[in-house]
């Protein structure tokens, strides 16, 4: 059994349990041997053979080879194994629903554990969670011959949020209701969507085929219309030089999962589907106008939760909500009132995941424990905005961390079997949480709370708390609110950290490409790597920092606005051979500060034209992360050299009247220093750094301007010149001075000359 993969082992299942609902002898043998570790029967050997031959079968190059595969390999030919897709759908409308942070942890905690524990459970999966009775009981209740049919080994993958798994041909309807079922009744508001088909045998080698093969569209006809629009967008050729080698990706295990891509857009759009409901009628509880509703202003509710601060009024939905939020945290002060309520949900009994529980396993495996604790014994989870406020330096600022993987589609296209795609599911989803947890124990501490003056919040003083929150990290994407002072270095590890997983995990993923670094980075102040040791697969990042009493769910929104720029930036600097991650952030210091969209903000009111064909940007962002590294290291360098504020905000107020005036006041700035240190601290921190010129032949420099890497002056285009100084200035407050300034400071503040 060690040498046979869990695809074999769910392929051979699917074909000794046949077309029947119930299991015979052979699976019952199966299962009972899988079950003690113990070897297999022989009837069950030759099926597991028979499915590692399918997956080794060789690709027939015309269309008469393919014609003989059903007369060569006729149980492959005859048999079918079914293929289900689900998952959560809108899943930020369910989670930023309501407006306090407890409400938003619940609903998280509430989907991450349908994801992770209850979904695999269907399949006898519980990796050392205690095994649940309830789900087991569940599927008799409504299913009662689901539960016979699956094994783990079934399973492709369950941890971003969504599942693929095989399962017998007969159960396919079967499981996709089950998997929609348990997200509505356990959530009750959550969309969910899950779509199943049946495929030949041979299909999970070679892609759809038709009923009578020799209608399949195949290589002569493909070779006949290489240039043709569609069969240029199907087969993706764009993507690979070679068009055989495209058709042979597309046509592979690749095209199945293509088509219940396919099949979960038009379900999740509401179309209706044979021998199954529609889902045309999401989950809706009407209200009335003259009904007391809960605090999301959307259900009536049905209790006032009066041991609750406030006494807030819940419908059931939202109480869920709160009651998981809570169990979550232990925090086992105030849960009564859920009971007292009378619901027959019961959350107690059901396990609710941690991600900080399995941050704290993680740093005793990679023994971090003693660098992050540092001294302080069993913190807490934090338990709102403003205790991980308090952790940051200003107090009473936060940040809002929202990743995401880039080329991850293009990369996925290219995946041919089964196997493939589980073990590219495992790979993302365990870089993805190491990434998160080491920028977290490198940049971290435990955080004694003091001089917290909110009355609902005042008892926690004293108290000592792990200062971060974990939304969610499923799959590749990552949703954290940390310390404002903490969260650009955090959001950098977490890009170099996930590439650098990768890259260790196997060489697949490395990109055999080189770039040109002084092309791709505005920041020259180290030298790059340009040995071709990128990896094909990388995090873009949007970063929020702002008060902690900013509304959440308009927070996320603005958050959401910043992953979209660094992602655009990432794909605009991919033709310049750069696949690493980039990062976009906004320091907003006040609710009002932005009334629409960051574009437009930043269009309208950062962007100016000068005379001619001068545009001014007045920031920088979107940064790569090695521009982001430099940006701190710049930010670092000023905050110990102690230069006045007063000096840097002047310099900020006069970007806008001009390049000249600009370049003016920042040279009239740096002379006036009378020490010798800060001026040369100016000129390789900042000028030698960043605003060098595009002609290496020019000694000059354009501070506090840089041009843009993209410029055309031969055409009508307005030249466009961008600057960090905003930045600096607005991450001033939230640097942290260095232990040891003796490489930037003098042993005074520097003064001006008269």
């Amino acid at each position: 059994m060690d040498k046979m993969s869990s695809i074999s082992i769910a392929i051979a299942w699917c074909l000794a349990w046949g077309n029947e609902r119930e299991p015979n002898d052979l699976t019952n043998q199966m299962r009972e041997a899988l079950n003690k570790g113990e070897e297999l029967p022989e009837k069950v050997k030759a099926l597991v053979k028979q499915s590692q031959e399918l997956q080794n079968l060789e690709f027939p190059d015309t269309l008469e080879k393919l014609k003989e595969l059903p007369e060569k390999y006729p149980q492959l030919w005859n048999s079918q194994i079914g293929l289900v897709y689900g998952g959560a759908t809108k899943i930020k409308q369910y989670v930023f629903e309501a407006a306090k942070l407890p409400d938003f942890r619940g609903a998280s905690a509430l989907l991450d554990r349908i994801n992770l524990i209850d979904l695999p459970a269907f399949f006898g999966e519980y990796k050392n969670v205690p095994k649940s009775i309830s789900i087991s009981q569940w599927l008799k209740n409504n299913f009662p011959d689901l539960e016979a049919a699956l094994i783990p080994e079934l399973i492709i993958y369950s941890t971003g949020g969504n599942i693929l798994a095989f399962c017998p041909a007969v159960f396919v309807d079967d499981l996709a209701n089950a998997i929609e079922k348990r997200y509505t009744e356990e959530t009750l508001t959550a969309n969910s969507c899950a779509v199943g088909a049946k495929f030949k045998l041979l299909e999970i080698r070679f892609g759809l085929l038709n009923n009578q093969i020799e209608t399949t569209f195949w290589l002569d006809k493909y070779n006949s219309h290489l240039h043709h629009q569609l069969i240029e967008a199907y087969f993706a050729k764009s993507d690979v030089n070679d068009s055989v080698q495209a058709f042979k990706e597309r046509k592979s295990f690749n095209e199945l999962v293509g088509k219940l891509a396919s099949l979960f857009n038009k379900r999740r759009s509401g179309n209706g589907f044979i021998n199954r409901n529609s889902r045309s009628y999401p989950p809706m509880f009407e209200t009335h106008p003259y009904l007391k509703r809960d605090e999301g202003d959307r259900r009536s509710a049905v209790m006032k939760a009066e041991s609750l601060p406030n006494e807030p009024w819940f419908s059931e939905a939202s109480a869920r909500k709160r009651i998981v939020g809570q169990i979550s945290k232990e925090d086992h002060s105030s849960k009564h009132w859920y009971s007292q309520a009378g619901f027959y949900w019961e959350p107690n009994q059901i396990y609710l995941p941690s991600w900080v529980h399995k941050f704290e396993v993680f740093l005793d495996d990679n023994e971090l424990a003693n660098q992050y604790y540092n001294g302080c014994k069993n913190p807490e989870e934090a338990r709102s905005l403003i205790e991980i406020g308090n952790a940051s330096k200003p107090n009473g600022f936060v940040a809002y961390i929202y990743a995401d993987g880039n080329n991850m589609g293009g990369y996925i296209q290219k995946i041919q079997t089964p196997q493939e795609y589980q073990e590219f599911s495992d790979d993302i989803f365990q870089a993805t949480e190491q990434s998160v947890y080491q920028a977290l124990a490198q940049h971290l501490h435990p955080h004694h709370l003091n001089n917290i003056k909110d009355q609902e919040k005042v008892q926690r003083n004293g108290h000592w708390i792990h200062p971060f929150e974990i939304l969610t990290i499923g799959g590749d994407d990552v949703m954290l609110i940390v310390p404002a002072d903490k969260a650009l270095a955090i959001a950098k590890t977490i890009g170099d950290e996930f590439e650098k997983i990768l890259l260790n995990k196997r060489s697949d993923y490395k990109l055999d490409n080189t770039y040109n670094p002084k092309v791709v980075h505005r920041y020259q102040a180290d030298k790059q790597d340009v040995s071709g040791n990128q990896c094909k697969l990388s995090m873009s990042t949007g970063v929020l920092i702002t008060a902690e009493d900013t509304p959440i769910y308009y927070a996320q929104k603005l958050t959401e606005q910043l992953l979209k720029s660094a992602k655009k930036q990432a794909k605009d600097l991919k033709k310049y051979g750069y696949y690493g991650g980039t990062v976009d952030f906004l320091v907003m210091k006040s609710v009002t500060m932005i009334s629409y969209n960051i574009s437009e903000f930043r269009s309208n009111g950062l962007t100016k034209f000068g005379t001619g064909k001068q545009k001014l940007k007045l920031y920088a962002a979107p940064y790569t992360l090695h521009e982001l590294g430099g940006l701190l290291e710049t930010a670092k360098a000023l905050k110990d050299a102690e230069f006045p504020r007063s000096q840097l905000y002047q310099i900020r107020s006069l970007l806008e009247r001009g390049k000249q005036t600009a370049i003016l006041n920042y040279r009239y700035f740096k002379i006036r220093l009378s020490d010798q240190k800060a001026q040369e601290l100016l000129k390789q921190q900042f000028e030698d750094a960043w605003c060098r010129p595009k002609d290496p032949a020019n000694n000059g420099n354009l501070a506090p301007w840089m041009s843009l890497k993209e410029v055309k002056e031969e055409t009508e285009e307005k030249v466009t010149y961008e600057t960090i100084w905003r930045e600096l200035v607005d991450l001033y407050p939230f640097i942290e001075q260095s232990n040891d300034k003796s490489n930037y400071a003098t042993s005074q503040q520097p003064t001006f000359k008269v």
